[in-house]
């Protein structure tokens, strides 16, 4: 989505210039093994629901959208057509950024008996009579799915100084849910799901145009977008989600992005729409972003002790 707001303005000095190295890095080392700590501690006795394990794990995700969105609409007549964003991470136990990512779908519900201009180029569909037409931001490198060795950081210093990361730019392409639930399988990773959240046509608007936009090919992809985001020569997944036009903030430790993908990405971007007034207006109910959180968790074997980091989740296997 682009809702093409106004971040926060963030009129400060920044924080590289006032720390110093030494305490940058060794703060840097202690929130990793911090991190390291909570993720396992994220193993808890949360036992998931079992009942779809032999059910696909999209097959459980699209089950679950289309459940939500019928119970909103209701039995009777639809007079309008109504617009329904949900977002999406993935991330392993370590939530390692190689193996994150934050994605987002949008549906537009069409109204019952009346003459509608449908957006081309959108997965289109029936269910329970209600018609829809659909489609996903999911950018990552163009081929990714056969050439799933993502390129984050490289080189010395690479998370603290972008000037020092020596990963590449790519041809970027934006994958649809399917396959981009079938990279987290793959994986066997754990798969958040916020909403869905009503937005308004406007909101759905701005959505076509950013796909639009990453499908024209003018702009590229990079994980670490810190030198390259400004100047909208190449984004990642989560800036894919949010504003180009406005800098968007990168968010974690002294401000590097750092810990910012996965869950965490996602989360960040919910949080500035709901923070920020231009999007405000596009977004039709509010988003508790860690209640509204509902998880898909691999596990090989019923009444395993799979990660999940969610309170509510159901497994599957494949």
């Amino acid at each position: 989505m682009d809702p093409c707001f106004t971040s926060p303005h963030l009129a400060r000095i920044p924080m590289q210039k006032m720390i110093p190295l030494w305490v940058r890095l060794s703060l840097l080392v202690l929130f990793g093994l911090l991190h390291a700590v909570s993720s396992q501690a994220g193993v808890l006795d949360r036992k998931p629901d079992y009942s779809q394990h032999d059910v696909p794990l999209y097959e459980q995700v699209t089950n679950r959208i289309k459940a939500k969105i019928l119970a909103r609409l209701g039995n009777g007549n639809n007079p309008r057509d109504r617009y329904f964003i949900i977002p999406f991470a993935y991330q392993n136990q370590g939530n390692a950024p190689e193996y994150s990512h934050s994605f987002m779908s949008v549906i537009r519900v069409l109204a019952d008996r009346q003459q509608r201009h449908l957006t081309e180029g959108l997965t289109r569909g029936v269910y329970k009579n209600r018609e829809f037409e659909a489609f996903t931001i999911s950018w990552l490198p163009h081929d990714f799915d056969t050439n799933p060795n993502l390129c984050v950081f490289k080189g010395f210093g690479s998370r603290l100084f972008p000037r020092m990361n020596a990963c590449p730019l790519s041809p970027g392409k934006s994958f649809n849910l399917e396959q981009t639930l079938r990279l987290a399988v793959n994986v066997k990773n754990a798969v958040c799901m916020w909403g869905p959240y009503e937005i308004t046509q406007g909101g759905f608007d701005l959505g076509v145009q950013r796909l639009r936009l990453l499908e024209s090919g003018r702009i590229l992809y990079r994980a670490d977008d810190r030198l390259y985001r400004k100047d909208r020569v190449a984004i990642n997944c989560f800036h894919a989600m949010a504003g180009l036009y406005d800098l968007y903030p990168n968010g974690g430790i002294f401000g590097t992005g750092f810990k910012m993908w996965g869950i965490n990405g996602t989360a960040r971007v919910l949080l500035e729409y709901e923070n920020t007034a231009s999007f405000r207006g596009q977004l039709l109910e509010p988003v508790d972003e860690k209640k509204d959180r509902y998880g898909f968790i691999y596990s090989a074997q019923p009444h395993s002790r799979p990660y999940n980091p969610f309170k509510e989740a159901s497994a599957y296997r494949r």
